[in-house]
């Protein structure tokens, strides 16, 4: 199944429900980017405001925690409606008991990884995910090139997924995702796409969703 999960992180936010409104029909996800300043050199949203958004958001929220310490910095958004919540492996000091508690409270568990981080560092996580996201970017802003040579780190996680049993387990790319680099991530073997600037730059934003869901579908 593809997933496509629009960033927001190119969208006008002033004007988010409007922003939301426009792809709301054809995503199956909304992705929210939280940046602390801290942990990436950027800053979106406080707390405060992103538990705004998830709360009147029209779509399910997938939650991408780009913070520090997120071993404590994450709990609140436990409490949120947040349908799925990614921590960064880079910024926790025991992952495996964060996945485990964001599973308790009824959320899809998710760990990122950077592009300077192997993905084999994860394997041993994998009963405990509902979800990898592998970074095809350096985070912390929008717009970026996609980096193709992360594909091999999304080929071994398909490997992993497959051949261990973990159908259910949902591999993300996030990070200059657009019509030109799709085919190339769904042909690595991801299945979850994070698209930003491709879509909320466009004058028809549901029509880049639906195909760029066209093209990673088209792939065989």
């Amino acid at each position: 199944m593809i997933r496509l999960c629009p960033s927001i992180l190119n969208a006008n936010f002033d004007e988010l429900p409007s922003e939301i409104a426009k792809i709301a029909r054809v995503s199956d996800l909304l992705h929210l980017d939280v940046m602390d300043n801290k942990f990436v050199p950027s800053f979106t949203f406080s707390f405060e405001r992103a538990r705004e958004i998830i709360e009147s958001s029209q779509l399910p929220v997938d939650a991408h925690l780009m913070i520090t310490n997120a071993d404590k910095e994450a709990l609140p958004y436990l409490e949120t409606k947040a349908a799925s919540i990614t921590v960064h492996f880079e910024a926790c000091e025991d992952p495996l008991t964060l996945l485990t508690e964001i599973r308790k409270r009824g959320k899809r568990a998710a760990i990122a990884i950077k592009p300077g981080t192997g993905i084999d560092e994860i394997r041993e996580l994998l009963p405990a995910l509902d979800m990898i996201l592998v970074m095809t970017v350096e985070p912390g802003f929008g717009g970026q090139k996609f980096m193709s040579e992360m594909m091999p780190k999304v080929e071994a996680a398909r490997k992993w997924l497959d051949e261990g049993g973990f159908g259910d387990t949902w591999l993300q790319v996030d990070g200059g995702v657009n019509l030109e680099t799709i085919a190339t991530a769904r042909r690595a073997g991801a299945d979850t796409f994070v698209a930003g600037s491709v879509v909320f730059n466009s004058p028809d934003p549901e029509g880049v969703i639906e195909t760029l869901r066209h093209l990673a579908a088209s792939v065989k």
